[in-house]
């Protein structure tokens, strides 16, 4: 009898892969006798979960074909949800389209990120202060393919954050998430040292409030039911974001002009020619505030 697979290639970012995680148990739904192979590029997200079968990372797959293609009864679901129409255009959220182009019924699957032992036992050394914790998370996405420390698309800009600071240190114990030290907040601590990315979602769980952007962590905050209040400059909440979450869209002028857009409307890089603001007055701060003491 020929073995049964469903494969699972999934690309791009971190935050990306933890929204997979919905997409995975959405096959694993559909196709329950199948064993499920993930093949990604952060294999950590996958490892803990009961319904996956086997993890590998992009690149290396040895002997795959034969293991799991060649004369197997295989099925493959390796399309990109970003280049589909609803994607572009704004229409569906990215698990339920990502559902949608594999023919998959969606029945509001959640992320999922799951901790062995020996993962909750370093977070709770880890993360162990005197005061309870608030995240903040300013500047977010992978160094090298951001040219600028601070990308206006979706980083909190310095005032705010820094006022975000000041309004709750006495209060909290405030750890700063942000790409390198030269955009550290004053007041706060701030993680310079490398973690995995396991470690860092660790941080989530011990936290009390959560000030977050577009990135791996507010997506972690869903999968991990924590609900948080999170900023949006140039992507887009209906796509990207969760109903658990208050999602607080920042301020965009009218008449924004993108001469370098062609599917997508703004870059993650954060262009600085196409920046459309004038001044740093892009989020209500006050807005910020009561979403934080409402969480």
């Amino acid at each position: 009898m020929k073995k049964n697979y469903t494969i699972f290639h999934i690309e791009g970012g971190l935050g990306k892969h933890v929204a997979a995680t919905a997409v995975a148990k959405c096959i694993k739904n559909a196709y329950p006798k199948k064993s499920l192979i993930v093949v990604c590029a952060y294999p950590e997200v996958f490892l803990g979960l009961n319904f996956v079968d086997r993890v590998y990372k992009i690149g290396n797959t040895p002997y795959f074909y034969q293991d799991y293609i060649e004369n197997k009864n295989s099925l493959i679901f390796k399309h990109e949800p970003y280049f589909t129409t609803e994607h572009i255009n704004k229409t569906l959220p990215l698990i339920e389209n990502w559902c949608k182009l594999y023919n998959l019924e969606y029945n509001n699957e959640k992320p999922q990120i799951s901790f062995n032992l020996r993962q909750k036992q370093y977070g709770f050394n880890k993360w162990l202060r005197e005061k309870p914790i608030m995240v903040i998370q300013t500047n977010g996405g992978p160094l090298n393919q951001q040219p600028y420390p601070y990308s206006w698309t979706r980083d909190i800009p310095y005032n705010i954050s820094q006022q975000l600071v000041t309004t709750y240190s006495e209060k909290y114990h405030i750890i700063q998430i942000c790409r390198n030290p030269s955009q550290a907040l004053q007041g706060c601590e701030v993680i310079t040292e490398e973690l995995t990315n396991m470690e860092l979602f660790s941080l989530l769980i011990h936290s009390e409030k959560r000030i977050l952007i577009d990135s791996c962590l507010q997506h972690a905050a869903a999968a991990l039911d924590l609900p948080s209040s999170v900023l949006w400059i140039g992507t887009s909440s209906k796509i990207f974001g969760y109903e658990i979450h208050n999602n607080i869209k920042a301020i965009l002028p009218k008449g924004i002009k993108l001469p370098d857009s062609y599917l997508f409307d703004f870059e993650f890089s954060g262009q600085l020619h196409e920046c459309p603001f004038i001044e740093n007055d892009i989020f209500d701060l006050n807005q910020i505030i009561s979403s934080v003491e409402e969480n």
